[in-house]
């Protein structure tokens, strides 16, 4: 086993060995609000020396990339010289822009920054490759050579036609970590199939499971599967940095978002594979746990779950005054409230309906019952606890000015990861890696860029 603090030393001395670099970005200053104890230092960027050259675009791949830019990796994001991400066209909403006159040089051209592709593009670098052309190819190659990690979200095969494939990046660097994300996996009947989110919501059971039992299936109101997808795959380079500190070898990591939402079904899987029990849409009750599901009152809705007898006792005497409820037979237990479940809704839902939300709101506390009120997006971000924990974070972006983000969920002693960075302007950074990271001319550079390569 590995001693305290000495992975991230073993993965750096990995990665390091292999050729990167490490990247100080101080050109961008961005203002970043923690909530951190004064004394707190938090850890060194684990991933820093990191070199990833990303080939994803949309959600589960940036998702995937962001989380090791939050690391400290070097993350290049390779886009497609005119438009970019798919998601950059994704708009309204956008930011709005900063006057044409405050706004970098040779940038009147390019669109709104859209809402979406900010949101999972931070700490990164944005150099635009045209690899379909013989020139793009060996500048990729070039990159690849000086890499960690790639990460792409093509069909399966596609990379392999155009020389980018697995076996085609290992003989150029055999170091490398080659992580493939993509609907359905690299083998098997539909594994040249597209994969999409909702799709695949439909496809692997979340779909069935998600709404209303006598209404229609309903997809998750942000695309989870995706999300979930590039949390695996993040997983899954750690995992592979960390084996080639032990093998010296690289790893194909095949990474899909149909296995992801299988493994995420989770006990409703469980129920099926052990026991033979299909799933069904509940709403947002509970198949086993009664009451566990949301009520409205008089000005809004609360959700609530008593998942054991005692919170359902505070549940029924000192929060709702119903004392009758904890000597009735039918709720005497939580498979009797199963049993009769509609009787107790029922009841609940008048006892509710009598005041607002505010009321039940100071009933419930201190009583040891889980219990939240439904909030839109602007009451979550004016949570007391969301402003304690300082969930956002301003960045000073090149042609937006201060811009809020999500910021980085976790904290290590005490300390987040800062957001060193804003997500990029198309090609922000093609001149800089070229020339700085790979060691171009400025006349090869030019030349490339008369070309429509870069």
């Amino acid at each position: 086993m590995l001693a305290r603090n000495s992975v991230a030393r073993n993965v750096f001395k990995a990665t390091r060995s292999a050729g990167s670099r490490v990247i100080l970005r101080s050109r961008i200053t961005t203002s970043v609000t923690r909530a951190d104890p004064p004394d707190s230092q938090g850890i060194p960027p684990p991933l820093r020396g990191t070199r990833i050259v990303d080939l994803t675009r949309v959600l589960a791949g940036p998702t995937a990339t962001m989380l090791l830019a939050d690391l400290g990796a070097d993350v290049i994001k390779i886009e497609e010289v005119k438009c970019g991400d798919d998601t950059r066209s994704w708009f309204p909403p956008s930011a709005a822009l900063l006057p044409a006159e405050s706004q970098p040089p040779n940038t009147s051209h390019l669109p709104p920054e859209s809402t979406y592709f900010l949101s999972v593009n931070r700490n990164k670098r944005s150099c635009t490759i045209n690899f379909k052309h013989p020139d793009g190819l060996s500048v990729l190659y070039d990159l690849i050579k000086t890499a960690d990690v790639l990460v792409e979200n093509f069909i399966p095969g596609k990379l392999a036609e155009i020389g980018l494939g697995w076996e085609d990046c290992k003989r150029i660097n055999d170091r490398l970590i080659y992580a493939s994300i993509s609907g359905y996996g690299q083998t098997g009947p539909y594994a040249k199939n597209a994969g999409y989110d909702v799709v695949i919501e439909a496809e692997a059971g979340l779909m069935h499971i998600t709404g209303e039992p006598d209404g229609m299936p309903n997809k998750v109101g942000v695309a989870v599967t995706d999300i979930s997808t590039g949390l695996f795959a993040h997983g899954a380079i750690l995992a592979a940095l960390l084996s080639r500190q032990q093998t010296g070898k690289g790893v194909w990591i095949d990474c899909n978002l149909f296995e992801t939402q299988i493994s995420g079904l989770a006990n409703v899987a469980s129920a099926y594979l052990i026991a033979s029990k299909e799933g069904g849409r509940h709403g947002t009750s509970h198949p086993s746990i009664v009451p566990y599901q949301v009520f409205p009152c008089k000005d809004g809705y609360l959700m609530i779950g008593a998942g054991n007898d005692r919170q359902f006792t505070k549940l029924a005497e000192n929060v709702l005054n119903l004392h009758e409820l904890t000597t009735d037979p039918r709720f005497a237990s939580n498979s009797s409230r199963v049993a009769h479940q509609e009787e107790l809704v029922k009841i609940i839902t008048d006892a509710f309906m009598k005041h607002n939300t505010d009321h039940w709101l100071r009933a419930f506390q201190g009583q040891g019952i889980p219990f939240g009120p439904i909030n839109n997006i602007s009451q979550t971000f004016s949570h007391p606890q969301a402003i304690a924990r300082r969930v956002t974070v301003e960045v000073d972006h090149p042609r937006a000015g201060k811009l809020k983000l999500t910021a980085p969920p976790v904290s290590y002693n005490g300390k987040k990861m800062p957001v060193r960075t804003p997500p990029p302007y198309l090609s922000e950074h093609t001149e800089e890696v070229l020339t700085r990271d790979l060691g171009y001319s400025k006349e090869r550079f030019n030349e490339l860029r008369r070309l429509g390569v870069v």
